[in-house]
This record gives structure tokens, C-alpha cells and sequence, in this order.
């Protein structure tokens, strides 16, 4: 069995050693229809676009992406020709539940927002949502919930949480079509539709759920006060003056701690051992946190800030900055 792999997935190669000698590592944005010509499997991150130009006339029978979103997958084509293509659904959800408490939390501590006087507002209650909601729950703050696939009588309309939200956050997939298109989501007319002044704007989904131009126009006006922005349009070529603007800015990394990058390991060895009727090698495991770490609060796990810094003193650097990432883990263990 021949597998090319995104590079920069962590910690998976001494698992797929165990599985075949015949693995090739490529940047990700650089894999290439020679490159994948003659393999059996594809194993991908955002950054590999899975489609008829990548793919055709290939010998690759499956393609894994070791994210939650698929909108760098080509799905139709890939059912069409026959390619067994996965996800990892709620692979990291846990780790972007972490980035947006720790956010919260360095706004209470920074701009003095008060999260147990605060409405949290979430667009989009699948996996990511609903570890939002707990965090959001957990920190003492009122919690209102959109989403219109699942049909829950406590959910309520985009237009509650224009009314309502103190803080909104989106964690939604990118779409174009459907019932309920995600592409600027947050466009002007909902930007300039909220109601209370002065609102706090998260976005981790995607970036272009979030219209960027008109998040700007919003922060003139002092409709939106704090923006906390990890994924962007455009990456990695984002925009400098919302980079400039945003409070907590980051590189596209909020579900990157190294437990949700092992659980997405683990459901791509298992779904490619599956598929190929081969026995499964073993669990990936995260690193440990070195020697002497103590930890008093989460921000000691997690300051979304040093990121920031980094990102916004070196913004050049976004793909270097994400595709080596620090260790970060999502929980202390003495």
C-alpha cells in the first residue's frame, strides 16, 4: 500500500510505519496528480484540494482529511469516481472549546467583559457548538443556541441573537448552496442589524463565513468592539487591517491542541485500516507537557495570545506559524 501524507500532520508516522514502508510526506499545498499517480490512499489537511484535477486517473481508492471540515473535498466528484473519502467529526472540538473559554477569559481579565452579566450567542450546535454551549454554561454566562438542521424548541432565529448576544461565535462548515448558505453568514446586513453596542465577534469555522470588510465597518461604528478571529478569508494571505484590529488574532490554529490532532489520527488510521482490511497498529498518543509544568488556571494550558503576538508580529509567516505548532495540550495530568 502506498500513502502520501500532508507533512505536517503530527505524530501519525510511526503509526503508519507499522502499517506500510511505502509513505511519502508532502507540504500539503504542494501534492501534486504525479505525486498521488500510483496511490493507494491520500491522507490530507485543509490545505490539499481533493478533487477531478488532483485525482483522476490516479490509483487512489481513499482520502482522508484530518479535520473536521470537508470544504477542501471535492465530495460529489469523489462519490461519482468511487473514492472512499472521511472526515473526523468532533475530532478537535474539545480543543476549540479550550481556545474559546481561555478567550472569554482573557477578555473578563482585558477588556472587562463580564461573562456572568453576558449572553453568549452560538451559530451552529454540532460538535464544536456544543462544546461551546458547555463552556459558555460552565462560565456562568446566559447561552442562546442557532441552528437551523437540528430541531431543538430551546434553539432560537439568527434575529435573537442580533437582539440578544453580548458575544457571538460561529461554528458553522462553509457552504454555498443549500437551505442555509454559511459564505458571509455575517454579512453587512446582519453586522449592522445587531442591536446592542458593543458586541464581541468569534470566529473559528471558517473565514468566510465572516464578511470581513463589513466585520471592519462594523468595528468603525462601535457596533462590533472586540473581534477574536482564527479563521480568515483568504488564508494564508489575511487581511492586514482586520489582523491589526482583531484583539485576539491567530493563525488558524484553534483546534490544534495536540490531544485533538491524536484523536484525528486515530480516526484516520481507523477508517484507512478498515477500509483496507488491514489490523490496526495501535492508538497515537499526545506528548506529554514537560517537566516541572504546573498549571493554576486555563490560561496556563492555553494563552491565545502569545499566538496573536506572534501572528500579528510576524504575519508572513501564518502557514509556518501553523504548520508548526508549539505543544499545547488540553489538560493538565501531574
Amino acid at each position: 500500500m502506498k500513502i502520501i501524507v500532508d507533512d505536517k500532520i503530527p505524530y501519525i508516522r510511526e503509526i503508519l510505519d507499522r502499517i506500510t514502508k511505502d509513505v511519502i510526506y508532502i507540504k500539503g499545498a504542494d501534492i501534486t496528480h504525479d505525486d498521488v499517480a500510483d496511490a493507494d490512499a491520500l491522507i490530507v489537511r485543509t490545505r490539499t484540494r481533493c478533487d477531478r484535477h488532483l485525482l483522476d486517473h490516479t490509483n487512489v481508492k481513499f482520502v482522508a482529511t484530518a479535520t473536521i471540515g470537508i470544504d477542501h473535498l471535492d465530495t460529489e466528484y469523489l462519490d461519482n469516481a468511487g473514492i472512499r473519502w472521511v472526515n473526523c467529526p468532533g475530532c478537535n472540538a474539545p480543543s476549540v472549546g479550550q481556545y474559546i473559554e481561555t478567550s472569554l477569559l482573557t477578555l473578563q481579565r482585558d477588556k472587562h467583559l463580564k461573562l456572568d452579566k453576558s449572553t453568549l450567542g452560538i451559530v451552529g450546535c454540532g460538535h464544536v457548538g456544543t462544546e461551546a454551549k458547555r463552556v459558555g454554561e460552565k462560565l456562568g454566562m446566559r447561552v442562546m443556541v442557532n441552528d437551523p438542521f437540528i430541531p431543538n424548541p430551546n434553539f432560537v432565529s439568527l434575529d435573537d441573537i442580533r437582539t440578544n448576544a453580548d458575544v457571538i461565535t460561529f461554528h458553522v462548515p462553509l457552504t454555498h448552496g443549500g437551505p442555509h448558505p454559511t459564505y458571509h453568514l455575517a454579512d453587512r446586513h446582519f453586522l449592522m442589524g445587531l442591536v446592542r453596542p458593543g458586541v464581541t465577534l468569534i470566529n473559528t469555522s471558517r473565514g468566510g463565513v465572516v464578511d470581513e470588510s463589513s466585520l471592519i465597518e462594523a468595528m468603525d461604528r462601535g457596533i462590533i468592539s472586540t473581534a477574536v478571529i482564527d479563521t480568515w478569508e483568504n488564508e494564508p494571505d489575511i487581511n492586514p487591517e482586520l489582523l491589526h484590529r482583531a484583539y485576539i488574532a491567530t493563525p488558524h490554529i484553534a483546534g490544534y491542541s495536540a490531544d485533538g490532532k491524536t484523536n484525528a489520527d486515530n480516526m484516520v488510521i481507523e477508517a484507512l485500516c478498515q477500509y483496507f482490511h488491514v489490523p490496526n497498529p495501535g492508538l497515537v498518543s499526545p506528548p506529554p507537557l514537560p517537566a516541572g509544568f504546573s498549571c493554576n488556571t486555563p490560561l496556563d494550558l492555553y494563552d491565545p495570545l502569545y499566538d496573536t503576538r506572534l501572528l500579528k508580529s510576524h504575519p508572513e509567516g501564518f502557514e509556518e506559524q501553523r504548520g508548526n505548532y508549539r505543544l499545547r495540550r488540553e489538560k493538565y495530568e501531574a
